[in-house]
């Protein structure tokens, strides 16, 4: 059998390549929203792609050490142990990594008492001997010994994973001098430090080869130890045991009881939809891809059936308007948008379809139903609504949105298209062209077909929805994705001079402090360059050095924060004032070109892009705009009173998070507290240190407000005492005081954890659930990640939706009393209203009746009103 035409066994040491590409990718670019770190993983896996695509194995498996503890320690007890413990970082990343390989269809092997390097050699051994070409893949330099003309050493480079050097026979002569055999006898003479085996002292590789090559063998050496004269023939007789012991404990095991053949390894088809949940956990964007083309993977398309949808009559405006008032119950919609207007329409019942292109007279004849109560069905209505309005029309009757209902059944990893919803609720591919194609060899589903789509989505939706969450689709999310579409469109007036003349202030300024910056450390560099930054700062100034990154030391805001507060200097002190001049102005610019012909901005507002039901927003973002700084003013200013309104007004809820605890925890301190009017944290204050409200110092304040809010994010002691500059054990007692007087507090954050563990889920006080299933996962991190999002999740989640119920219920009664007025932004936990020209008493009164009576909680919701030309004044 020649060599191309046998089988090829690839085996990998697991724990070393996944160790090699932590340290390889830098932590601080890989990790999910809910703060798993996955460098390792993966680096790991692009190496493992990459050799699958270069070496095509036909036979596959990865090892992992199950601990540190093996036959070799017990042996020798200080064996590895100078290795440092596991950074926080790379903890948990291994059992994800295997979860991957389980989806990729790659078996894992462990064993006990052994190392994963015993079970490569076992495997190697085998596999040679059963006639396969063997790839070894590890980072341990023990592997060597593996090395034969069967058996081939994938060996990483000191850049990480990335690059793999091959060893075999010829290569193993060439670096070290001896056959590969006879590299352990190198490694006992020299010792490996990493595995903390002394060798003997003086003796280098150059040394030990001469020696393998005079006597022949390690045993002639130590039997001939008599005849090496000079300083290294001393030490080697004193440590004659120490080398006898190295190369037992270097020598790999090549009979490991394993529960598998080599010919068990043969490599098996993806789980493409495991491989889809766990990437997709991980938020990795790329790999998928890479992996189906390394391995040839075909998406299992071709399995899901693509039901026969029916064939849409194309109707001219009459006809339409007719087969719309002949339609039976709720009607699938969806209009196909062009150039922000309506372009092509598409209605369906579960038994026909019909279409029309938009046009005056569709628009004219079909109108008065579109803005009708009929009951409609769409997939991502906003934009739709948004559309149709530009076009004159009005759509009402939207009682169900098959994204949005999605996103409740699944607010972790939410279906971004009507393809996938399709995937999920019914099992079937829906029919789509090849966009790459310039001709598709397949059409995708019309207009009419997709809306029929939607109809079939949502009544496995509906079915599948528990009650709560369903009444949170129809009586928060529906009613509010009309209000936040209305918002859209109307936009918000913004000053492009103001903005402008910002921006170039800043401009200067950032000039400024980067001259100042130069004349520190005596010439210019590249204030954006982390190559030359880690040059002056590591280099040149001498600090401490930051967290190690693939290209040297972090240089980003958090690593050079806090090396500004353990070693100030100025040049750090004037580059974080630069940066901070500059993140300002690149936001100020986003917002600046996001001005519109009317000179208003038209942000979007994203309805599932949080897992807790807040709303974010993009094209431009305005959660991200400075809060509380001058700066923030000078931003606000520019966020003006449109033409032919009177003026701003803004809205705001206090401390509606630390209500809803107060509310969920039924602590009576809390809801004291709140309805007796005093300053909350002063009244805290005065309980957790035992004084009078009136001797409350601010620092004191702020202690517990740290406290109360951080206890709402699960934060712990350490964490408390680095926010507030404590120490650790004050931090500690800080927190048992608090709960000595709040304990109401402690054990309903407790029990709502727990009773998630139970559920698998949170759930808001309106009936919005959040799923947690790590709160049962085996991975501590993962687990306790799971754990701070969950004490979060019920308080977080209920104060979004109370600002939801109130944001829909203004927008409907402002409707309904056909008032000018309307409601322009929502950003965090206030509202801008802009009031038409005497309106205000009426308007205000709205506001205040329908924020404070958007929950029933046991503590009141107290609003606060500011009135102004813009933003800024109109703040309170």
């Amino acid at each position: 059998m020649t060599d191309s035409a046998k089988p090829t066994l690839l085996i990998v040491d697991g724990h070393s390549l996944a160790y090699r590409a932590f340290y390889a990718l830098p932590v601080e670019n890989f990790s999910t929203k809910d703060g798993q770190h996955t460098n390792g993983i993966y680096g790991f896996l692009s190496m493992l792609i990459n050799l699958i695509k270069a070496e095509q194995p036909t036979h596959i498996a990865v090892a992992f050490d199950t601990s540190r503890v093996s036959f070799r320690t017990r042996e020798y007890a200080e064996y590895k142990g100078t290795r440092s413990e596991t950074p926080e970082e790379f903890r948990g990343q291994i059992p994800l990594l295997q979860e991957c390989l389980a989806a990729m269809g790659i078996t894992v092997l462990t064993a006990e008492e052994v190392e994963a390097d015993d079970i490569l050699a076992t495997l190697s051994t085998q596999g040679s001997a059963e006639g396969y070409q063997v790839l070894v893949c590890s980072g341990d330099r023990d592997s060597i010994q593996l090395v034969t003309d069967k058996v081939t050493l994938l060996y990483p480079s000191v850049q990480g994973v990335s690059q793999l050097k091959r060893y075999d026979p010829t290569t193993v002569m060439e670096r070290y001098g001896v056959r590969p055999e006879q590299y352990p006898d190198i490694a006992a003479l020299v010792g490996e430090t990493s595995d903390n085996l002394p060798g003997v002292p003086k003796v280098g590789e150059k040394t030990a080869v001469k020696w393998l090559n005079q006597f022949g063998s390690l045993d002639a050496i130590l039997e001939g130890a008599d005849q090496i004269k000079g300083v290294v023939g001393g030490n080697l007789r004193e440590h004659l045991d120490d080398v006898r012991r190295n190369r037992r404990l270097n020598h790999l095991l090549r009979d490991v009881p394993l529960a598998v053949t080599p010919a068990d390894l043969a490599v098996k088809p993806i789980d493409t939809q495991a491989v889809r949940d766990i990437f997709s956990r991980l938020e990795f964007r790329t790999l998928t891809a890479r992996l189906y083309e390394a391995t040839g993977t075909v998406e299992d398309e071709p399995d899901l059936p693509s039901a026969t949808a029916p064939e849409p009559a194309q109707l001219d405006a009459g006809a339409l308007a007719t087969w719309l008032a002949d339609a039976d119950g709720e009607v699938g919609v969806t209009v196909t948008i062009e150039g922000g207007v309506p372009h092509r329409l598409g209605f369906a019942t579960m038994d026909a379809a019909a279409e029309a292109s938009w046009s005056p007279e569709v628009a004219a004849s079909i109108g008065a139903w579109l803005a009708s109560d009929a009951p409609k069905l769409l997939y991502d209505a906003k934009p739709q609504f948004k559309a149709l309005r530009r076009a004159g029309a009005e759509i009402a009757g939207i009682i169900h949105d098959v994204l949005i209902s999605g996103w409740l059944a699944r607010p972790a990893l939410p279906d971004k298209t009507l393809g996938n919803l399709v995937e999920r609720f019914l099992d079937e591919k829906l029919p789509e062209a090849d966009p790459t194609q310039l001709v598709p060899e397949h059409e995708g589903a019309t207009p009419g077909q997709l809306s029929w789509y939607v109809l079939r989505v949502a009544e496995v939706q509906r079915a599948q929805l528990p009650e709560r969450v369903a009444a949170v689709l129809s009586e928060i999310e529906m009613p509010t994705l009309v209000a936040l579409a209305d918002m859209e469109l109307a936009g918000v007036a913004v000053s492009h001079e103001k903005l402008s003349a910002f921006s170039s202030e800043l401009g200067t300024r950032a000039d400024g402090i980067a001259q100042n910056a130069f004349s520190a450390i005596g010439r210019e560099v590249n204030l954006g360059s982390p190559k030359q930054l880690q040059e002056v700062l590591f280099d040149e100034l001498g600090l401490p050095k930051t967290r190690k990154t693939k290209t040297g030391y972090s240089t980003d805001a958090g690593a050079l924060a806090a090396l500004q507060e353990s070693s100030p200097h100025p040049f750090l002190d004037l580059l974080l004032q630069h940066r901070e001049a500059t993140k300002l102005r690149q936001i100020i610019e986003s917002l600046d070109v996001a001005i519109g012909s009317d000179h208003r901005i038209h942000t979007t507002y994203l309805q599932t892009g949080s897992q807790t039901g807040r709303l974010s927003s993009t094209d431009p973002n305005l959660q991200n705009i400075p809060i509380r700084t001058d700066e923030s003013h000078r931003i606000r200013a520019a966020f003006e009173v449109g033409e032919g309104y009177e003026t701003l007004l803004t809205a705001d809820y206090s401390q509606i998070e630390m209500r809803i605890m107060a509310h969920l925890s039924g602590d009576p301190g809390l809801v004291e507290a709140f309805r007796s009017g005093e300053d909350l944290h002063r009244f805290v204050g005065s309980r957790v240190f035992g004084v009078e409200p009136a001797e409350v110092t601010p620092f004191m304040r702020t202690k517990v407000k740290a406290m109360s809010y951080g206890l709402v994010y699960g934060l712990s002691a350490f964490g408390l005492s680095k926010q507030l500059r404590i120490e650790q054990s004050e931090a500690k007692q800080l927190m048992t005081e608090y709960f000595a007087r709040f304990g109401a507090v402690r054990d309903y954050l407790r029990a709502s954890v727990e009773k998630a563990r139970i559920d698998g889920y949170t759930e808001t006080i309106f009936g919005r659930r959040r799923p947690f299933p790590d709160l049962g996962s085996p991975n501590r991190v993962l687990r306790e990640n799971a754990e701070r999002a969950a004490l979060n999740a019920p308080i977080q989640g209920s104060a979004a939706d109370i600002m939801k119920i109130a944001l829909l219920r203004i927008h409907r009664q402002l409707r309904d009393e056909q008032l000018a007025s309307r409601v322009l932004l929502q950003i965090h936990d206030e509202l801008v209203v802009e009031i038409a020209p005497g309106e205000w008493d009426v308007v205000e009164q709205i506001v205040r009746d329908r924020m404070g009576d958007a929950a029933d909680l046991s503590v009141p919701l107290d609003v606060q009103i500011g009135r102004g030309p813009n933003w800024d004044e109109a703040g309170h």
